[in-house]
């Protein structure tokens, strides 16, 4: 492990911050997790219970087992947290939604430590520079740019992984709300279901975050995981989908001015899904220009990862 930079995972027994950890341990980076006395008791989606089926205790004896640095802190303990921070070289935050807007206390803590080479804010979905998305997922995407914003100004070296839909929310049901397996008879497709999505499994984003983090290009820029084999329309996933079970699927396509009128209506957490659904789908928020001056495209940049394709996701489905 000579060399490698030691990374300090904030929110690690999360839907994508498990799989970070374990992503950097594979990696062979000295690992820290910071645990709170008392964890969080936050209402997840069904979906995300069925793609991370582990209980926080199974994780973390898990990390132990594995050589993971359990560290005793809480984000609203000033001193504990840049404690922490000053063990540590890289900090990769995984925080939920709701406490987007704390990570000022994150960027704080660092500035007082003094001593951090990397901050990955979180941020692990669509860019949110780079968006149209509509509410309630606006207002998260607004507060991860205000983050960004904080950073930047504060003068804090960091990196931005954009990896926008995980199997786990977008792929596991093929966007249909309430269910979390492919469907085998009727499928709902927003808009016409020909535009370009990203699709990366959780374990897949926690290897390119691991490999930016080693990667000194990706300094003060924004990586992005749009994989040649998973950036595909809802059409072309369907299709991939009818082979496999070897029967056609009833298609419903629902015009934007239904979907809108759905996410009005619809309360947690299916609205939020079906927003996130809708800012991929329709309004094509994964399709865009990469900027070299600023962005780097995962699948350029470490063409050695052999990710797991959307092809190959559904075979346990089938």
């Amino acid at each position: 492990m000579a060399g490698k930079d030691r990374i300090l995972v904030l929110g690690p027994t999360g839907a994508i911050g498990r799989h970070i950890v374990w992503a950097s341990v594979k990696a062979g980076n000295p690992t820290y997790v910071l645990v709170r006395d008392t964890p969080s008791t936050v209402n997840k989606p069904r979906l995300v219970t069925a793609a991370n089926p582990e209980t926080r205790d199974e994780l973390l004896q898990n990390f132990q087992n594995a050589g993971v640095f359990l560290i005793q802190g809480d984000m609203n303990d000033h001193q504990s947290l840049v404690n922490a921070i000053k063990q540590v070289d890289v900090v990769i935050c995984s925080f939920g939604r709701l406490l987007i807007e704390d990570q000022v206390k994150i960027i704080a803590a660092i500035k007082e430590a003094g001593n951090i080479k990397r901050f990955f804010p979180s941020e692990f979905g669509l860019d949110v520079d780079r968006h149209d998305a509509v509410e309630p997922v606006r207002e998260v995407f607004e507060e991860k740019a205000k983050i960004r914003r904080v950073i930047e100004a504060e003068g804090v070296p960091y990196t931005y992984l954009c990896c926008h839909a995980f199997t786990g929310y977008f792929l596991r049901n093929l966007a249909q709300i309430d269910i979390t397996v492919p469907p085998r008879d009727k499928i709902y497709i927003q808009g016409d279901g020909n535009v370009k999505g990203a699709y990366v499994t959780e374990a897949d984003v926690g290897t390119y975050t691991v490999e930016a983090v080693n990667d000194p290009n990706t300094l003060n820029k924004a990586v992005h995981i749009r994989l040649p084999a998973n950036y595909l329309t809802l059409n072309e996933i369907v299709s991939l989908w009818e082979k496999k079970i070897g029967k056609s699927l009833e298609k419903i396509y629902v015009p934007e001015e239904k979907v809108l009128k759905d996410i009005q209506e619809l309360s947690f957490p299916n609205n939020y899904l079906l927003a996130l659904y809708h800012s991929q789908q329709i309004r094509g928020d994964a399709v865009y220009e990469i900027d070299p001056t600023r962005d780097v495209e995962a699948s350029e940049a470490y063409p050695h990862v052999k990710y797991t394709t959307v092809d190959e996701y559904l075979n346990q489905f089938v």
